[in-house]
């Protein structure tokens, strides 16, 4: 399993609760670790649906989405959080 452990957000965005504000992710898992380009994640987990999971319990998937303007980002499956649980992993 490939688990998505930390983000980076757009510059002037640290402090931001906006999934497309996130800039890269760090996966970590199957050979694989390093950041990678939202767009990469985004079609990663389109291609191959339920292969990477936030690092943090409950270990929701991280799934494809799209902004209404086309921007490609990544969101973890719906829970009981009010807060996407890619946007409470450590940010750097």
């Amino acid at each position: 399993m490939i688990y998505a452990t930390k983000i980076k957000m757009k510059p002037g965005c640290f402090y931001h609760d906006n999934l497309l504000e996130i800039d890269e992710i760090y996966l970590q898992g199957n050979g694989i670790e390093g950041y990678y380009r939202k767009g990469v994640v985004h079609d990663h987990v389109k291609k191959y649906p339920g292969s990477i999971e936030v690092g943090l319990s409950p270990y929701p998937k991280v799934v494809a989405a799209e902004s209404i303007y086309g921007e490609k980002y990544v969101r973890s499956q719906a829970n009981n959080t009010t807060r996407d649980n890619l946007l409470q992993l450590p940010r750097e």
